[in-house]
């Protein structure tokens, strides 16, 4: 259950939101049924009900059409009207996006993934992909306008999101199933959903990345260094590489949370915790990495320490391993600042492109106009020359 609809003078719950594939509200009896109704009936896409005047005669309603940017609107309960009032994304208006499916991906033991698909525009066939990992991993990914789905599909990618075991929203025994799974059957997972993906024709073997951030980022290592030859590339944003020093640098604000933390991947204070710790860490298989590896990292990270990036960069050199490492001095646990995300992606965008051969704007300036601070590899600076997107035939 997402949340509930009350009635503003009462208290009374009057609907509820159920989130599976997408939001939906299921009224508590009529006062509000005719109203939902009446809303989904527009066919703008999701809607997420919002303030309620006091008289309840007026509603705050919005709308995420996905292929278009989402809208927010005044709602007048007696006249059955609707009156736009602003979109937060007006640049969009008329931009090229494109649809996402929600599907059902099963895994090798029988649990089933809700998870997301985003093609690009007039892609007829296979297509290379970017299996984009969501972080957490106790949370999950949704239905709606993703700016990265829309970036890496408008580059010419097929762009693949799903909710592999520990995610949240699906109850407590699929958050459980993946407890003391990282790197084993939470990774799994993720191979189920590529060879889904193979064996429906929405990509090649040969040409998917894998990316994300925070746990993302270390589906990313475990991708590129527990199975080597999965995966094309990789691009890892601020992934923790070893889950010893992880949990032993958590901040101070998870504290209350830490001992649960130790029950779903391993307790450091213990022999056989460490021995799994390091056995799930992609730090212990750094010399695996065969397959180009970018690295992105905020300094002032307190959830995942800047030392996470640093040492298995220092173990790729060490082995003469390549790698591209960008660090950002005044970022944390991403990268907040518009010009260090535009910075970032301009890079990610052109590491792609080498890798699976879509389409890229050149880095030109975007990395000067950072704070950025390339530790390891080369990053162009200068324009680079724009490859032309798959025709998905």
């Amino acid at each position: 259950i997402g949340g509930g609809l009350t009635n503003p003078q009462t208290g009374r719950v009057e609907a509820y939101s159920v989130y599976f594939h997408r939001n939906e509200y299921v009224p508590v009896g009529d006062a509000v049924k005719a109203d939902l109704a009446f809303l989904k009936a527009q066919n703008k896409g999701e809607f997420f009900v919002g303030s309620r005047t006091d008289a309840d005669d007026k509603w705050l309603v919005t709308f995420d059409p996905v292929t278009a940017p989402s809208s927010t609107w005044l709602y007048d309960r007696r006249a059955k009207r609707l009156t736009e009032l602003y979109t937060p994304r007006p640049e969009l208006v008329g931009a090229p996006l494109v649809a996402m499916d929600s599907i059902d991906i099963p895994t090798r033991d029988g649990l089933s993934m809700v998870s997301y698909l985003t093609r690009p525009k007039d892609a007829t066939g296979p297509v290379p992909m970017v299996l984009l990992v969501h972080g957490g991993p106790w949370a999950r990914d949704g239905y709606g306008f993703n700016g990265y789905h829309q970036w890496l599909a408008n580059r010419g990618y097929a762009v693949l999101s799903v909710n592999y075991r520990s995610s949240t929203g699906f109850g407590k025994k699929f958050v459980q199933a993946g407890d003391q799974q990282w790197g084993r059957k939470m990774h799994d997972d993720l191979l189920d959903a590529v060879d889904w993906a193979v064996r429906r024709g929405v990509t090649t073997k040969d040409k998917v990345a894998i990316m994300g951030g925070s746990y993302g980022g270390y589906a990313t290592l475990a991708g590129l260094t527990m199975t080597p030859d999965a995966f094309a590339c990789g691009v890892d944003i601020v992934g923790p590489s070893n889950l010893f020093t992880l949990l032993k640098t958590i901040p101070p604000y998870w504290e209350a949370g830490k001992q649960q933390m130790y029950r779903r991947m391993g307790d450091p204070g213990t022999p056989a915790g460490q021995a799994l710790l390091k056995e799930r860490s992609p730090l212990t298989y750094a010399e695996a990495i065969k397959k180009p590896l970018l690295i992105g990292q905020g300094a002032n990270d307190p959830r995942v320490n800047v030392a996470e990036s640093d040492q298995i960069v220092a173990a790729m050199k060490a082995k003469n391993i390549p790698v591209t490492y960008i660090v950002f001095p005044d970022e944390g646990h991403g990268f907040a600042r518009p010009a260090n995300n535009i910075a970032f992606n301009a890079v990610a965008e052109n590491f792609l492109a080498t890798c699976l051969g879509g389409r890229a704007e050149p880095v030109g300036g975007s990395l000067a106009a950072s704070t950025a601070q390339v530790r390891a590899g080369n990053v162009a600076s200068t324009p680079v020359p724009t490859a032309a997107a798959p025709s998905g035939g």
